[in-house]
């Protein structure tokens, strides 16, 4: 009996993160802020395309906790959450170590948790409207959040540009 709720664990992805081909995962996700919309890319081709939701204020690069704002530069998928407010959740490697230079600079904390994720798991539909609402996370829809989970591994780096 165990073996098959540690199949159904490792399909939902609730063992570490799901099993994905190496010919099939991304390598690359690519989120352009400006044209609200995240890649995955695989080979340099582009494997899933996703109109995205960002945080409440979205312009500029994120510089301290509570600004509202979805970091820009180069980081990793460092790990996942299933149990998520928010349906299912990718984490962002946010802080670096040159947001954390920055913002210690400007004597302010840098913030954190910032994530790729659904919908709130209260909201009573799978879809929303793509507005920016979130705190500086990358929203997209349910079932687009499934597809980006089973699709990205851990360690995959992220781009996020302006």
């Amino acid at each position: 009996m165990r073996w098959i709720a540690f199949f159904f664990a490792a399909m939902l992805g609730t063992t570490g993160g799901p099993a994905i081909a190496d010919d099939v995962a991304a390598d690359l996700v690519f989120v352009d802020k400006s044209d609200r919309r995240l890649e995955l890319r695989r080979n340099g081709r582009v494997i899933g395309s996703y109109e995205i939701s960002l945080g409440g204020d979205p312009d500029g690069p994120k510089r301290q906790e509570g600004d509202e704002r979805t970091p820009e530069g180069s980081y990793i998928i460092d790990f996942r959450k299933p149990d998520s407010a928010y349906h299912l959740s990718l984490h962002i490697s946010y802080p670096n170590d040159s947001d954390r230079l920055l913002s210690a600079a400007l004597g302010v904390p840098p913030g954190g948790d910032i994530f790729i994720h659904g919908l709130p798991n209260a909201y009573p539909f799978d879809s929303a409207p793509k507005i920016d609402w979130t705190l500086g996370c990358i929203a997209v829809d349910n079932a687009e959040i499934e597809e980006i989970w089973r699709l990205v591994p851990d360690g995959t780096p992220i781009l996020i540009v302006p």
